[in-house]
């Protein structure tokens, strides 16, 4: 800017140089044009003051000496009319130049906007701005009036809002002021990262009949789902605090089957929550309005793996090596669109995400790992190592990332490893890890696009710069070994198989703190503001424990919990207190575990 006021300067000397040899008048010291006042009228402008209409409101130095000049030459006038001088006539005004000045002035005020010495169109000047920050927006708000006018534009702002990951699928209508919206954003956001840190929120426990054994957790977007041993499905949603959690028919209810088979695996999206059970069913519930099932498939025998795609209601199962996927037709009919026959049994199985014409589903069996898609008559291998089974899985969009074990002479060879493979030409892109325990979780699909974390039984969790190939973060973490991680940009959840929640700080490398709770963590799952863990049991049907005993209460060891902690809660607030201090204590003491008073506090009246 500096540089762009002194050409300024340059140039505004040269135009008056140039003006002077054209009038034949010379300079006085004080920065006037000597006798020239004395043959205009008061109200008569300067000759270079027609600049002023390309330089309004943006040269105040310029506009200063202006004024100057004029205050200046009204004094002068003032003086010879004291002293009775004759004032030359007045010179007539060019009706003409008055005319051009004032409509270039109209339509720079209008359409252009003013860069120092070249005037742009006003679409041309928004489309440079869209190049910029919101520091460098701001920094330009300050250059002068117009400039604000062009920075604080709402379509600049409300890219910036899309860009940053705010107020996703809006409408530039929808707000007034993007602006505020995208502050508000980002003070909502490093408030909860503040939470995150201090552990600042509310902790809710996700339970359901007592004496139930959980047997899988799922989560999409707020919407959590569980599964039982008793063969009940419940469904939470919590984004509304005060829903209760709904409970889904399935078919061995409406057909009085008893006894009811466990449920093995559950999964949920926007639009449909699936559960396969351990006799081959599976039913597909609507998680907006129903609780009668939607869709039921009965496989011959269990089902090993189940996935759900994360965009469409399409649903794929693994029974031994047998792949299936099923989805609804535009009229509501589902149709199975693959049906392929492995070589091995399947004991991974992903959707990859996104959205795509054809869904694709990754499947690993033993030491192979295959693309399938509908319409191929075989399944594309990606990666097929004899004697090398793959201990976990994980895709992205474009990418799969999985753990190999590797045996015998080849753990010379730096032990174990995590192979990251391009779904696209199925070649090896990246290769990481030396470990000599096995690989049990990698995530790939939440985090960065170059980052990658992963668990291991050396009770490590390590986190890999898919750039270099290099270790980023090794954090001793679970004594157990690692069942579950989950990374972002700058956070990292594990769990493991104590039981032991931990949150880190990826760029430290340092503990935030940990969570305990009864039996291994198998799944976890956060977003910005929420954070929801699962303790599932190994054992369904623990020794000495049955569920039909009338002591129910003897069981709670045994059932496994949910947690979800909420760190969008504002503690400064009024009414933030702690749900213990808003009980009644009207409910009789037993199952819900509740404090029972003789005498509640809150109808104590003491004069202190």
């Amino acid at each position: 800017v500096g540089t762009k006021w002194d050409e300024l300067f340059a140039f505004r000397e040269r135009w008056k140089h140039e003006l002077e040899k054209k009038t034949k008048t010379p300079r006085t010291d004080s920065g006037g044009f000597g006798d020239a006042p004395a043959c205009r009228s008061e109200d008569a402008e300067p000759q270079y003051v027609s600049m002023e209409s390309l330089l309004d409101g943006r040269t105040s130095p310029l506009l200063d000496r202006i004024q100057e000049e004029k205050v200046r030459r009204k004094r002068q006038y003032d003086a010879l009319n004291s002293h009775g001088h004759k004032l030359q006539p007045q010179k007539k005004p060019n009706k003409k130049d008055k005319l051009v000045d004032q409509f270039i002035q109209d339509l720079n005020d209008v359409n252009d906007i003013p860069f120092f010495d070249v005037e742009l169109p006003y679409e041309l000047a928004l489309k440079i701005f869209q190049f910029l920050g919101q520091t460098d927006l701001g920094r330009c708000a300050q250059v002068s009036k117009s400039w604000r006018v062009l920075a604080e534009d709402e379509v600049l702002w409300y890219r910036l809002c899309l860009k940053s990951g705010y107020h996703s699928g809006a409408n530039i209508s929808d707000s007034p002021c993007w602006k505020s919206s995208l502050r508000d954003s980002l003070n909502a956001e490093n408030a909860e990262r503040t939470n995150w840190k201090s552990r600042v929120g509310s902790i809710s426990h996700l339970q359901f009949e007592l004496g139930k054994i959980l047997c899988d957790v799922s989560c999409f977007e707020g919407l959590v789902i569980a599964g039982y041993t008793s063969g009940d499905v419940r469904l939470w949603d919590t984004f509304h605090r005060d829903s209760r959690s709904s409970c889904p028919r399935s078919t061995h209810q409406n057909r009085d089957v008893t006894p009811k088979p466990h449920v093995c695996h559950v999964r949920v999206n926007e639009s449909v929550a699936v559960a396969a059970y351990e006799d081959g069913s599976l039913d597909v519930w609507s998680t907006e309005n129903g609780l009668e099932p939607i869709h039921h498939q009965q496989h011959l025998h269990r089902v090993h793996a189940l996935a759900l795609s994360s965009t469409q209601p399409t649903v794929s199962t693994a029974c031994g090596s047998e792949v299936r996927m099923d989805s609804p037709d535009d009229r509501g009919y589902w149709r199975t669109l693959c049906l392929t026959q492995l070589s091995k049994p399947v004991d991974h199985l992903l959707m990859v995400p996104g959205h795509r014409p054809s869904p694709l589903v990754v499947a690993s069996a033993c030491d192979s790992v295959y693309l399938l898609a509908p319409g191929q008559d075989e399944p594309r291998t990606i990666h097929s190592v004899y004697g090398h089974p793959v201990t976990c899985l994980d895709v992205t969009e474009s990418q799969a990332a999985l753990g190999v074990k590797r045996c015998g002479w080849a753990m010379n060879d730096g032990g174990n490893k995590i192979q990251v493979y391009s779904l696209e030409t199925g070649q090896l892109e990246a290769t990481v890890g030396s470990s000599a325990g096995d690989f049990t979780c990698v995530n790939l699909r939440d985090g960065p696009p170059h980052l990658l974390a992963c668990g291991n039984k050396d009770r490590r969790v390590r986190v890999y710069d898919l750039r270099s190939g290099c270790s980023a973060a090794s954090l001793y973490a679970h004594h157990l070994g690692v069942s579950a991680v989950q990374a972002d940009d700058w956070k990292i959840v594990s769990g493991g198989g104590e039981g032991l929640v931990c949150v880190w700080e990826m760029r430290m490398g340092a503990k935030l703190w940990e969570m305990h709770n009864r039996h291994p963590v198998r799944y976890i799952w956060f977003n910005t503001s929420s954070l929801v863990t699962a303790n599932i049991p190994d054992e369904k049907t623990p020794r000495g424990a049955c569920i039909t005993d009338d002591d129910l209460t003897a069981h709670r060891r045994h059932r496994g919990i949910i947690c979800h902690y909420d760190f969008s809660v504002d503690s400064s607030a009024v009414d933030h207190v702690l749900p213990i201090c808003k009980s009644s204590y009207a409910e009789s003491s037993g199952y819900n575990y509740n404090i029972s008073l003789s005498m509640p506090y809150d109808t104590l009246s003491s004069p202190h």
